[in-house]
């Protein structure tokens, strides 16, 4: 019995790190407020279906999700959600664009919008295991006038989210502790 539980639990930890995506603190340490070019700070992020935008904002602020239309033309009548508490965490749990903007007169206008491309959670390319050959197919190179042939190389696979990458590693490394953890309590 407690083998099976263990196992279970194993597994669920296995799973932890992939199961949570990455918060992404609007505005970094300025938060929701003017000031910031947030298409700037947007452009550099690759935001998945998994994630969190976390909105920190004072009083002088509040957030209204809205649609296209509304955030070309800074427009919260029709907005979808509208919110006001300070501290907003949106779960980005469809692939597609959501726009945000700040309602407060004058404040979308002078910069407090931001729109954001969710991508699905599975475009993230496979890696290919460490020690074998990549997959991709290359064509022979004509020999050289020295009578050895050339040699090409394969360009670098592109770098994951660094965010994504450091928010799992933790996931990992605090999982595998409470799993040890958990054996040596069962063992000893």
């Amino acid at each position: 019995m407690a083998r099976t539980i263990l196992a279970s639990f194993l597994v669920l930890m296995l799973a932890f790190p992939t199961a949570f995506g990455t918060d992404f603190t609007v505005g970094d340490s300025g938060g929701w407020t003017l000031g910031t070019d947030y298409s700037t700070w947007a452009a550099g992020k690759s935001f998945k279906v998994g994630d969190n935008l976390v909105f920190n904002y004072d009083s002088n602020h509040a957030l209204d999700e809205v649609n296209a239309n509304g955030y070309n033309g800074c427009s919260s009548s029709n907005s979808i959600k509208s919110y006001q508490d300070g501290n907003t965490k949106i779960a980005l749990s469809s692939p597609g664009k959501r726009y945000f903007l700040c309602p407060k007169p004058g404040h979308c206008s002078g910069g407090m919008k931001l729109e954001v491309n969710v991508v699905a959670a599975s475009s993230t390319p496979p890696t290919t295991p460490s020690g074998s050959p990549p997959t991709t197919p290359s064509t022979a190179s004509p020999p050289s006038e020295s009578g050895t042939p050339a040699t090409s190389t394969t360009p670098p696979s592109p770098k994951p989210n660094g965010a994504n990458t450091v928010s799992s590693a933790i996931s990992l490394l605090v999982g595998s502790f409470f799993v040890s953890a958990i054996m040596f309590g069962f063992m000893g």
